[in-house]
């Protein structure tokens, strides 16, 4: 069986046929190799936060603590400026952490779509230093990097850095969790500052405060350098908005994908199998040059590994802007209640939520 409904034609060849002409790449296609340095230099803020600023935050008026946290963080990062020459950085990260007045990293603590990426990221762009001195990724990748370089070479990688902004720190996998609060400690001890996020369930009132305790202990002696901010709020992607729009029908997915340039058309199960066979690292490089992402046969995922590695798809397609369109069952149907209710149950929801909004910018691919 083919493992995408795409023709096997590259991007440009022109057939005589219209339904040829710009025939989709195929994501089951591609096994893309990530070499260690690109993990490196790609530790910037995504595509989607690229141009986003404190100035381009808009808190919801009846959440103060969003105003708040625009006002900490901006000071937070007018506290990071220095000289940046290699020199006066060694003198610089040559001094103790005690020497430092206020604490050495921030943690945003609040549900889902309330910004806290979006300031994460503005923060990353405020910090008064060139991009070479700031890394920016979600805890996945710092994890990544870890597997890729060592241990040893990632902390003398990032030593060299202003800021380390970690998003989406996750706390349910205890050797990860371990493994990156042994960093950050060797980070904090050579002068870096830190930030970080991480989600709290919807509907759960009062549940975020827990967050900020979980993730306080887990960082083992690194709580002292974290000065928590709560940031209440509904979800941003579905604040009055429409309800995201219902699954098409194979045949649309499908004329919509040979329609759209730079389109990726895949059947579901076939993509969620070849996912298996990709290093999550290269998940990234997996969409690079893809404009759409187009699914046929969208069913729930049948078991616990292959919704994390979908869960880490969803978000690279999120970070880029990549349009989803798919036919089969809603994305709110993707994981089953025992998955929703269960340790990782952050990450679907989180899933759910980035999923959606895609599938909402994908509905005008298809012709009305």
């Amino acid at each position: 069986m083919p493992c995408s409904l795409a023709r096997p034609l590259q991007l440009g060849t022109v057939s005589t046929s219209p339904i040829t002409e710009a025939a989709p790449v195929s994501l089951c296609a591609r096994a893309p190799h990530v070499p260690a340095d690109r993990l490196v230099a790609e530790m910037v803020p995504p595509p989607r936060f690229d141009s986003v600023r404190f100035e381009t935050y808009v808190p919801d008026p009846n959440q103060p603590s969003q105003s708040e946290a625009v006002t900490v963080l901006s000071s937070f990062a007018a506290g990071l400026g220095g000289a940046h020459a290699v020199g006066a950085r060694r003198r610089w990260f040559a001094k103790k952490p005690a020497a430092t007045t206020g604490p050495r990293g921030v943690y945003l603590d609040g549900g889902y779509g309330v910004g806290k990426t979006h300031l994460l990221a503005s923060l990353w762009h405020a910090t008064p230093a060139e991009p070479a001195l700031k890394a920016f990724g979600t805890f996945v990748e710092l994890t990544n990097l870890v597997g890729a370089l060592g241990f040893q070479q990632t902390v003398q990688t990032l030593s060299g850095h202003r800021l380390l902004c970690i998003d989406e720190f996750e706390l349910d996998d205890p050797g990860d969790t371990v493994l990156v609060s042994s960093l950050l400690r060797r980070l904090v001890e050579n002068g870096v500052a830190l930030a970080a996020t991480s989600n709290t369930l919807p509907g759960k009132l009062g549940e975020g405060r827990f967050a900020a305790v979980d993730f306080l202990r887990e960082i083992q002696g690194l709580s002292a350098h974290f000065r928590p901010l709560r940031i209440d709020g509904e979800d941003y992607r579905h604040r009055g908005l429409p309800e995201a729009p219902a699954p098409y029908s194979d045949e649309q997915v499908t004329k919509a994908a040979y329609a759209t340039e730079g389109a990726a058309l895949d059947d579901f199960p076939q993509l969620l199998d070849h996912l298996s066979r990709v290093h999550p690292s290269r998940y990234g490089a997996l969409t690079d040059g893809v404009r759409a992402v187009c699914l046929t046969d969208v069913r729930p995922v049948p078991d616990q590994s292959t919704a994390l590695r979908l869960v880490v798809l969803a978000d690279r397609l999120y970070d880029r802007e990549v349009p989803v369109l798919a036919s089969g069952v809603p994305f709110d149907r993707l994981f089953s209640d025992e998955m929703l209710n269960g340790g990782y149950r952050k990450k679907y929801f989180r899933a759910i939520s980035r999923l959606t909004a895609l599938a909402r910018d994908a509905k005008g691919l298809v012709a009305q």
